[in-house]
């Protein structure tokens, strides 16, 4: 469903770009569907201490980095107090790169770019990823997921060129209410489908 809601781009050649690990298999079909490249965009998200699915930030490839500055202030911490963990997921990102990307990075510039994800909640990942997009010079950022909910689109939809979601879900608790099977989608098979 989600491929055939972008079947418009196909002629702008665009580059289909997922989020590892759970939205590169959604891109991989998108890519297969509109003949195009598939890459992905490689960004961390940096959890609340204790509460690591609380996104308070996120960051990206070529140091691209985004603060929600609001839960931050609410559970009094300071992204300096989050150091430590900022640069094991910089780390993280070092490492997906080399053992996820089969080769260079496809030249973004002037380009379309179709950014998957397997689906949004708070959107802090999918945030930085549109920055680190823009930063990398594509010129048209299209964010396509399968299911998000209203507020979190809302909130995206001006970072980005066009949204397409075909599930807005008002109640959403998690990504994962919404897959039959969510279990984490293994480097190998990630490495395969960019192959």
């Amino acid at each position: 469903m989600l491929a055939a809601r972008l079947r418009h781009l196909r002629a702008a050649d665009p580059v289909v770009v997922g989020l590892p690990r759970g939205g590169v298999p959604v891109a991989a079909e998108v890519a297969a569907a509109l003949d195009a490249r598939l890459d992905i965009v490689l960004v961390r998200k940096i959890g609340a201490p204790g509460h690591e699915e609380l996104a308070v930030g996120a960051i990206g490839e070529d140091g691209v980095t985004v603060r929600n500055e609001a839960v931050l202030r609410e559970l009094g911490l300071t992204w300096e107090s989050l150091a430590d963990e900022v640069a094991r997921e910089r780390a993280e990102i070092l490492r997906q790169a080399s053992a996820l990307r089969p080769g260079p990075r496809p030249d973004l510039r002037e380009r379309t770019v179709i950014l998957v994800d397997d689906g949004i909640a708070t959107g802090a990942t999918v945030l930085a990823a549109l920055r680190v997009l823009r930063h990398l010079g594509a010129t048209r950022v299209v964010l396509a997921v399968p299911v998000a909910p209203p507020d979190s689109l809302a909130a995206l939809a001006p970072l980005a060129d066009e949204v397409v979601c075909p599930s807005r879900p008002r109640r959403f608790a998690a990504v994962g209410q919404w897959y039959d099977d969510f279990t984490q989608v293994p480097d190998d098979q990630v490495r395969t489908l960019l192959e």
